[in-house]
């Protein structure tokens, strides 16, 4: 598709056309498509600054049917949702793109100005996978971008692997609580809990996924965690006692354990292997 000429937004903010802050060719390859829907996006500026300097091509929409609309033009891998927008608020643009083929597996994080927790939880019920207090960090935000790109990558090679036309009891048994698991790494039920939650019981789910993956739940569950904390490490800034606490182990020490086994290496090493003496190792 040929570039349109840029122009800009509010004095600040530059975009294309088509609402895409695209990056050029020098800064090498794009790595995920992030739509920004925000009425004011002039606020967010650092925010796309670092998103844009760490390649992500960025589009941005300035109220909800906007929003929605090029959501379902250009399907991006992730949305950040403002609450508060002319016309359809965020929540209304979420339960649009969830009952939408296109849209339903894209992950939306709410931005909001409200500690409501009444609000954030009435978000999550209504599709959101995460939601960011303003003001906020702007490398928080890209840490969330992270894991749940990540998440939803996973969710989709796993889906792929578990999509047959005639797909069995235990393959959709499995696929269903491989999603839960990776949407809640931080907060995972026992082996139990999890059965009944899905109207099973712990048998026939740890048979089922040694059956379709080869593992037993809690390998997955820890396979799960060890990989997104690989890639957090390796991109973000994050303390690693913050990674550890992230994708759900109980303690600093228990992650560090857990990962020299998987990976021959510390969360540190593995860090300091990645940067170099670029970026020294955080604690």
């Amino acid at each position: 598709m040929t570039a349109k000429k840029p122009h800009t937004l509010s004095g600040s903010v530059s975009h294309s056309d088509n609402g895409t802050e695209g990056n050029t060719a020098a800064n090498g390859a794009v790595r995920a498509h992030l739509l920004i829907v925000n009425q004011r996006p002039d606020e967010l500026r650092p925010l796309i600054e670092l998103l844009r300097s760490d390649r992500y091509r960025v589009s941005v929409a300035f109220d909800g049917a906007q929003g929605y609309h090029r959501a379902q033009a250009h399907a991006p891998d992730l949305i950040l949702l403002d609450v508060r927008l002319p016309g359809l608020d965020g929540f209304s643009v979420c339960r649009l793109l969830k009952a939408h083929p296109r849209t339903k597996e894209i992950p939306v994080i709410f931005l909001t100005d409200a500690s409501s927790i009444e609000e954030r939880l009435h978000g999550l019920r209504n599709g959101g996978v995460d939601y960011i207090l303003k003001p906020f960090e702007p490398v928080e935000v890209l840490a969330r971008i992270c894991i749940h790109l990540s998440l939803a990558a996973r969710r989709s090679s796993e889906e792929a692997v578990l999509s047959p036309s005639a797909r069995s009891e235990d393959q959709v048994l499995v696929q269903a609580v491989a999603r839960y698991l990776t949407d809640s790494l931080a907060a995972t039920p026992n082996l139990a809990a999890l059965a009944r939650r899905f109207g099973t019981h712990e048998k026939r789910l740890s048979r089922a996924f040694r059956e379709q993956l080869g593992k037993t739940v809690f390998e997955y569950l820890r396979e799960s965690r060890l990989l997104l904390s690989k890639r957090l490490l390796a991109e973000t800034s994050l303390k690693i006692v913050d990674i550890a606490a992230q994708v759900g182990f109980s303690s600093a020490a228990n992650f560090a354990t857990a990962f020299r086994e998987q990976f021959s290496l510390t969360p540190r090493a593995f860090r300091h292997s990645v940067h170099g003496s670029a970026l020294p190792p955080v604690e």
